[in-house]
This record gives structure tokens, C-alpha cells and sequence, in this order.
């Protein structure tokens, strides 16, 4: 009963949570939905602002999926649309410590405070992935391909992203 009662609660944090984002005008260029209806899987659309160094003009579609266990745990984040990019694996999954569960890192790469914690919201996250895309983690990168050209090819890097961006547009 009390696995069934949080699972209640966590939905209607989640419901929320999204009407919120939905109704908030200042987070301009972020636009969320529900995945059949599921208020545990959200559709997002990110429509980056040309300030975005590389990623400007682009319309990428993601999903965030939420577990039972949120807040206390993070959501999964994956793009939809291809992007190339040092933090995103090639499958489209989002690397960052904010989505990485509350625990030390095995590594000692990442802090505990950076990683997850139940202050974060699905507005801090996706604010937190567009500055990613401006600003990528080549140290610790979950594609070392776009890592490698991020650092030593630059000029190909660009020309890779921007075909990125093209097709976003395209698919738009």
C-alpha cells in the first residue's frame, strides 16, 4: 500500500511539476507534454536559442522518464533527434552528473553534490542539458568520438553539429 500511495504522490508531483513548466513563460524555447498520457514519461521539445555557440536554431526532441522513486531519484533523459555531442551517447542518452543517482561516484570524478538531488526539477535539468550543449565535458565524455573532435578537429566538429542542426530542422 505505501509503494502505491508514493507512486500516487510522485504523479502528482510530476503533475505539477508540469503544468508549471507549461504555464511558465520564462523559460522560453522548452516545451513539454506527456507521452500517452503517462505523467512518468514526458515528451520534450528544445528550440535553442541562436546564443547557443553551436547547437543555435536547432529543434531536438527528447524524452524524460521518470522512476517510480523520483524525487528521490533522477529521470532518465534521452534525444530523439540525433545530436552530436561529447555528454550524449551516440544512442542518445544525456550524460551529466545532475541525472547521475545520489551516491559517491565509484570514480571519484563527480562530487555527491553534484550529482542528483531531490531539489532538482525537470525545468533545472533541461536548463542544466541546454548549457551543456554549449559548454560539453570532453574529460569525462559519454561519446569519445565527438570528444575527440570537440578537442583536436574543431572546424569538423562544427560542420558535424550544424548537420545536426539542419536535420532538426528539417524533421521539425
Amino acid at each position: 500500500m505505501a509503494s502505491s500511495s508514493s507512486s500516487l504522490a510522485t504523479a502528482g508531483l510530476l503533475q505539477r511539476q508540469l503544468k508549471q513548466m507549461q504555464e511558465d513563460k520564462d523559460i522560453p524555447g522548452i516545451s513539454c507534454g506527456l507521452v500517452d498520457d503517462n505523467v512518468f514519461d514526458w515528451e520534450v521539445m528544445l528550440m535553442i536559442n541562436e546564443d547557443c555557440k553551436h547547437y543555435g536554431g536547432g529543434f531536438f526532441r527528447a524524452r524524460l522518464s521518470f522512476p517510480r522513486e523520483y524525487p528521490l531519484m533522477p529521470p532518465k533523459m534521452k534525444f530523439e533527434t540525433p545530436i552530436w555531442h561529447p555528454n550524449i551517447y551516440p544512442n542518445g542518452e544525456v550524460c551529466i552528473s545532475i541525472l547521475h543517482p545520489p551516491e559517491e561516484d565509484k570514480y571519484g570524478y563527480e562530487s555527491a553534490a553534484e550529482r542528483w538531488s531531490p531539489v532538482q526539477t525537470p525545468e533545472t535539468i533541461l536548463l542544466s542539458v541546454i548549457s551543456m550543449l554549449s559548454s560539453p565535458n570532453d574529460e569525462s565524455p559519454a561519446n569519445v568520438e565527438a570528444a575527440r573532435m570537440w578537442r583536436d578537429d574543431p572546424p569538423e566538429f562544427k560542420k558535424r553539429v550544424r548537420k545536426c542542426v539542419r536535420d532538426s530542422q528539417e524533421s521539425f
